[in-house]
């Protein structure tokens, strides 16, 4: 066991917790923070990304000590009523069908628009090249990207 502090969406955290454990795991099971999901564990379809300041990364290959002293931002954290620009373009769009992918695409498109405030169609499939979204919504995806940039949706 060890403890590690980081901040979650503001918030410091002080956690007792194996630290090889990963902060996917700390973040459902210890917080109760259920909107990351997991999808294969693996780091390979993005269902678990958060982001480490403004940048992207998978919650299921992160162990708590390398999160230690850290600041992550969760779908939880995005915004306070659930109206973040991105959120709004989201449901303008109606993107979701599960949705179980969606909080993991929502986060990368957070840090692709706080880098590129106007991607290019371009840009958006790069970023989101390597989350799987099974029901197939890419092209309601991209449209809601474009909306969010249009909406301010880096900030």
């Amino acid at each position: 066991m060890a403890r590690v502090q980081l901040t979650i969406n503001g918030t410091a955290k002080t956690i007792d917790a194996d630290p090889e454990m990963p902060l996917l795991w700390v973040l459902r099971d210890l917080l109760g923070m259920t909107g990351t999901k997991y999808g294969c564990g693996a780091g390979l379809c993005g269902s678990c990304t958060i982001l480490e300041g403004d940048s992207p990364v998978r919650a299921c290959q992160v162990p708590l000590s390398a999160a230690a002293g850290n600041s992550y931002t969760t779908i939880e954290g995005l915004s306070k009523d659930g109206l973040h620009p991105i959120q709004k373009a989201w449901l303008e769009e109606q993107v979701s069908q599960c949705g179980y992918c969606q909080p993991g695409m929502i986060l990368e498109v957070r840090a692709l628009l706080k880098s590129k405030p106007s991607p290019t169609n371009a840009e958006i499939d790069g970023a989101l090249a390597d989350h799987v979204c099974r029901c197939g919504s890419y092209p309601r995806i991209r449209k809601a990207a474009r909306l969010a940039a249009r909406l301010g949706g880096g900030r």
